[in-house]
């Protein structure tokens, strides 16, 4: 594998998602329940509406958002609480560059409960 390509892709794809947290857990202030739609820049094609009520449907929507939306839709479209409840599934099914960036940020994130499996 050539390391020259790898890490500073890496390093780039780190710096993207570092960018967009938030300062605090406390200022994601999205819904909790119901239905929610994602903007075009967040996806832009397949599924766009998703169901907050049901646990599959609220995972990939927070896999989707935290991978695509800008700073702003992590404050509006993501919640601190489920956002910690759903972490320790949720932590392996997004990309490490993601992971490693939010759990540096918010080591608060690790001392989750653990999560009830059905939800992945």
């Amino acid at each position: 594998m050539d390391t020259s390509i790898t890490v500073p892709r890496a390093e780039v794809l780190r710096d993207r998602y570092r960018s967009r947290l938030p300062e605090r857990l406390q200022e994601l202030a999205g819904p909790v329940e119901g239905n929610v739609d994602l903007p075009l820049h967040i996806v832009w094609s397949g599924r766009t509406s998703y169901s907050l009520d049901r646990p599959k449907s609220r995972m990939t929507f927070y896999r989707t958002v935290l991978a695509e939306g800008l700073s702003e839709d992590l404050v509006a479209l993501l919640h601190h609480r489920l956002l910690a409840e759903q972490w320790p599934v949720l932590r392996r099914l997004i990309s490490p560059y993601i992971r490693e960036v939010w759990e540096d940020a918010f080591p608060e994130l690790l001392r989750t409960a653990p999560a009830d499996t059905t939800a992945a």
